[in-house]
């Protein structure tokens, strides 16, 4: 079980602003409603409510660029993240590490982390796991380098912020990116 305590994660979730995003303020009121009903809302086995977890919008030290990886499984670009572990002290520390495992990348320790975006979504059934919900906190933070591929089930690579319809990535990225760039 996570040692992250569950009113740090309310408290997060307190200072988000979705900026006029329903999808986003509708996921992250969600996601209050799993921290205060579920025994184990970071549980990755945790399917009946679903459960939490953290992912990155990593851009360049200039903010020109995001980092994104190709999930295989799912078949499409996303920002680096995934399930939080019992050894994460909180979810920055737990999208963090997710952009070391899939990317080898480091986050700059001079960037204001801060949650840019929140999104339930529903992850499809396959490797023994039922379909389940994922209550994703997003991370602005700041990163430099050639990113590797060291998962062997992810490719990262480095889009210009202003490109990103050619990795068709999602609606909760695109706007989690004009959040992070409007400092919202």
């Amino acid at each position: 079980m996570t040692t992250i305590p569950v009113s740090e994660v309310l408290g997060l979730l307190d200072t988000f602003d979705a900026a006029g995003d329903e999808r986003a303020a509708a996921s992250a009121r969600r996601t209050v409603d799993l921290l205060r009903q579920s025994p184990a809302p970071f549980s990755r086995t945790s399917y009946d409510l679903g459960h939490v977890t953290a992912s990155a919008l990593v851009l360049s030290s200039d903010g020109t660029q995001v980092l994104l990886v190709f999930h295989h499984r799912l078949q499409r670009w996303l920002q680096p993240g995934g399930h939080v572990e019992s050894h994460d002290a909180s979810i920055v520390a737990a999208a963090q590490r997710e952009v070391r495992e899939e990317t080898g990348l480091a986050v700059l320790p001079t960037t204001p982390l801060r949650l840019v975006g929140v999104d339930v979504h529903e992850i499809p059934s396959g490797h023994g796991e039922p379909a389940h919900l994922h209550h994703d906190l997003m991370v602005r933070c700041s990163a430099d380098g050639d990113p590797g591929n060291l998962t062997g089930e992810n490719h990262a690579t480095w889009c210009p912020v202003h490109d990103l319809s050619r990795y068709r990535v999602d609606q909760a990225l695109h706007r989690g990116v004009a959040r992070a760039l409007a400092g919202v």
